[in-house]
């Protein structure tokens, strides 16, 4: 029978998948602090809480290794208690608790309160909006909404989030306040769609008007778009972002494909016509916008004819950022009913090409900014280099600025004017602009 800890507990949070999840556990933390509990984010604790991601096969892998590997610690004696939360949770929880019986008890994504109670904390409903930030302090993650509405035919995640739930915006414009009283300059606007936004409270899309008042935040210098639904996008926030310098120029719209027949069978509610139309849109209201997409290959009944027709939109749109996943056939959604008919080694040969015409791209994109003087904000300093970010791009998924530590010193948090002296594929290089 192995010893208790006698030391006064410590609870490691340890946070898988997106960026929501991200902001979960920093609300998470912040209300294990105000509990006087001692916590620390993906360090070593003797309580731990994983946040799951249940998104698709790789990050369901991703999360059953790490409870995996944290049960082995607890039997070990090295841990001495492990708790489950977020997504897979959610989804597999009958499933979880009978197959890896050890963890200690499993919650999902709604249950913030019992989860404090098993922690021995008390949920603190005055503490809406307050987090205990794991990003770098100058940027942060504001979740505007929770759940999705939409009936993508490949996607789980109202199954796990449930419907589309806004936030009120005093309380948004309230909790970017606190942000910016912490040194937070760039906020990055999160949900699983945002353009959603207003719709169950206000009776309209008020992503807008929700832009003009966090700009109008005090501090906040850039404010960040992710996670855009094509269909029904409300075109009044190009004005606003036309308009309004903090509201960054750049959107991130995940498009998915654009083979007509695959498309309906995603049920994305478009076509390649309308697609193409709202990109047009979107570079006559914002010509100088960086536009992110996502994209599936391998999707069910994807055939090399579909293929080649996204390869090509991928060489003529030139998307100034891009991503690709391979599809993953999940239980319950309505694609699951349709055969997986695409070989694994099939999907990763598309996606790999579709990820080589966009290096491509970006190559060719980075080059004409060689001689530009741009600003940016550091975010940290790495090896030989202070890493900075210009106004598109997003930490960790797009492109960064690298300039040479040994002959300035520039701080992390503030911003810079720098002249682009070489550029790469993902990577710029650049020197401080004298004034």
């Amino acid at each position: 029978m192995r010893t208790k800890s006698i030391k006064k507990n410590k609870i490691n949070v340890v946070t898988l998948g997106c960026s929501k999840n991200v902001y979960d556990s920093e609300v998470l933390m912040g209300q294990l602090k105000a509990n006087g509990k001692k916590v620390v984010h993906e360090e070593t604790g003797n309580i731990v809480v994983i946040n799951t991601c249940g998104f698709i096969n790789n990050a369901k892998e991703e999360s059953i290794n790490t409870i995996l590997e944290y049960i082995e610690k607890k039997e070990e004696g090295i841990v001495d208690k492990v708790f489950v939360t977020g997504c897979l949770s959610e989804r597999y929880k009958p499933d979880l608790e009978r197959e890896i019986p050890n963890v200690d008890q499993y919650f999902g994504t709604t249950e913030l309160p019992s989860l404090l109670k098993a922690l021995g904390a008390d949920y603190k409903h005055e503490l809406v909006g307050e987090r205990l930030m794991t990003t770098p302090k100058n940027y942060a993650y504001l979740k505007i909404a929770e759940g999705c509405n939409r009936p993508c035919s490949f996607c789980a995640i109202p199954l796990m989030r449930g419907t589309h739930k806004s936030r009120e915006m005093e309380e948004l414009v309230s909790e970017a306040k606190n942000l910016a009283a912490k040194g937070v300059k760039e906020l990055i606007l999160i949900a699983q769609d945002l353009t959603y936004y207003g719709l169950d409270l206000y009776k309209k899309r008020a992503l807008a008007e929700l832009l003009k008042k966090l700009a109008a935040v005090e501090g906040i210098e850039w404010i960040r778009l992710h996670y855009a639904f094509p269909t029904g996008f409300p075109m009044d926030v190009l004005e606003v972002m036309k308009n309004e310098p903090k509201i960054c120029n750049y959107i991130d719209i995940p498009l998915q494909h654009i083979s007509d027949p695959i498309l309906k069978s995603m049920r994305r509610g478009t076509t390649q016509e309308k697609t193409n139309n709202l990109l047009k849109e979107f570079r006559k209201a914002v010509p100088d916008i960086a536009i992110r997409t996502t994209l599936i290959v391998g999707y069910p009944g994807e055939t090399e004819a579909d293929f080649n027709l996204l390869k090509a939109w991928v060489r003529e749109t030139r998307f100034e950022r891009l991503g690709c996943f391979t599809y993953s056939h999940e239980e319950n959604t309505h694609a699951y009913q349709l055969e997986d008919d695409v070989p694994e080694e099939v999907k990763m040969a598309r996606a790999n090409e579709i990820m080589d015409i966009q290096s491509q791209i970006s190559w060719e994109l980075n080059q004409e900014k060689v001689g530009k003087t741009l600003r940016v904000m550091i975010d940290r300093k790495e090896g030989g280099y202070f890493v900075g970010r210009t106004e598109y791009d997003s930490p960790n998924v797009d492109n960064e600025v690298l300039i040479n530590a040994d002959e300035t010193y520039l701080r992390p948090g503030d911003f810079y004017d720098v002249e682009i002296t070489a550029a790469e594929d993902f990577d710029l290089y650049a020197v401080l602009k004298r004034k």
